[in-house]
């Protein structure tokens, strides 16, 4: 999947609040995704008779891949996010360190980035998940109206 890089056209004065509610909403939100994944795998279990079917086994395959290298990614980015806001410290300490704090900001300006490519990237994989279920709920259901048919006959 390609994702586009953006940057940042503008650099805000970020305070320190700032970037402290940002970080915990960012890790809030990532906390989210990590149950929404969970869920995405339970539903993918609950299919997965249909789901190796030879209709859908490629289609099945290429999203379960997908969403187990985005399990790692979630927790990778959880992990990122986590130590930058520990890292918060260097911007209240009350030390001028004016070399570590504007890495520090330009490491804030980077994540805001990064949380976003991948809360678009989290999107697209729940879409891809939601439409292959969709399509063998549609199928199954269609299965038992022709089965039933013919029963009546």
């Amino acid at each position: 999947m390609k994702t586009n890089q953006t940057k940042a056209k503008y650099q805000e004065w970020l305070t320190p609040e700032i970037i402290h509610k940002a970080s915990l909403d960012w890790l809030s939100e990532i906390k989210f995704i990590k149950d929404e994944n969970s869920f995405l795998d339970d539903l993918i279990k609950s299919y997965t008779l249909q789901l190796i079917d030879s209709k859908h086994f490629n289609e099945s395959k290429v999203v379960i891949d997908e969403l187990k290298a985005f399990k790692k990614e979630t927790n990778n980015i959880f992990e990122v996010v986590t130590m930058h806001e520990r890292a918060l410290e260097i911007l209240v300490d009350d030390i001028d360190q004016i070399k570590e704090e504007e890495a520090y900001r330009k490491d804030h300006l980077r994540l805001i980035i990064d949380v976003s490519n991948f809360q678009k990237r989290h999107r697209d994989l729940k879409k891809q998940v939601f439409k292959l279920v969709k399509g063998i709920i549609k199928e199954g259901k269609q299965k038992f109206l022709t089965q039933k048919k013919v029963n009546l006959k």
